[in-house]
């Protein structure tokens, strides 16, 4: 089964916009915290703990975006990531009058989809092409929750019934034994990956080369 695309998606000035992940996420991570109130008692060496309120979940990830192969701006794919950023003048505040950016839904799969509005948004252009178009970046993005969930889903965001697969794309330069080490912490597990896709030649990579990264 082919996994599918994450995407995040939704509306700025009344326009519905998505942006597709060109590679799943490797990983993501959430966080929360509660706000907690220290009551001081003269005579007592712990205070009272008192509860405030939660603070919104966080969803934090790394995105890649490489179109070398086509030779097309990888800006393409991310510029509405941006526009999600912007001020939305027609989402005024009914007090300030004032816009905001929108909210927007960050789904994977149909089992789990995190509504929010994006708190920062990083971009790295790392590959260009010989008229200084960008072709590759990374994108540190981090969610800020702004429906209230019960919980989080527990199944596997690619709806596949087992672990996602991971997909490296050797960049130029990049040796076996280096990307081993970027997946695994250990350069001696490039056999693992050259068994897993076959490389006869491993030195022969091509940059662009798809290659899955098995689990360890």
């Amino acid at each position: 089964m082919k996994p599918e695309k994450a995407t995040i998606s939704g509306k700025v000035e009344g326009q519905q916009l998505e942006a597709q992940c060109l590679f799943n996420p490797k990983e993501y991570t959430i966080s929360r915290t509660n706000k907690w109130d220290l009551k001081f008692t003269k005579g007592k060496n712990v205070p009272k703990v008192v509860f405030k309120g939660g603070d919104a979940a966080t969803l934090k990830m790394k995105l890649f975006f490489d179109t070398y192969e086509e030779g097309t701006d990888v800006r393409e794919h991310t510029q509405n990531l941006w526009k999600f950023m912007r001020i939305d003048k027609t989402l005024k505040n009914t007090k300030s009058k004032k816009g905001r950016p929108p909210e927007v839904v960050f789904t994977w799969g149909q089992n789990w989809s995190f509504d929010a509005v994006i708190d920062s948004l990083s971009q790295t252009f790392t590959l260009f092409t010989d008229e200084g178009i960008p072709v590759r970046s990374t994108i540190d993005v981090t969610f800020r929750q702004a429906k209230d969930l019960e919980e989080f889903a527990a199944t596997n965001p690619t709806s596949g019934g087992g672990e996602p697969q991971r997909i490296h794309v050797v960049q130029a330069g990049e040796r076996l034994d280096w990307i081993a080490y970027q997946e695994y912490g250990d350069s001696t597990m490039w056999r693992l990956i050259a068994q897993e896709n076959n490389l006869i030649r491993p030195r022969s990579m091509r940059p662009g080369q798809k290659l899955i990264i098995p689990a360890p």
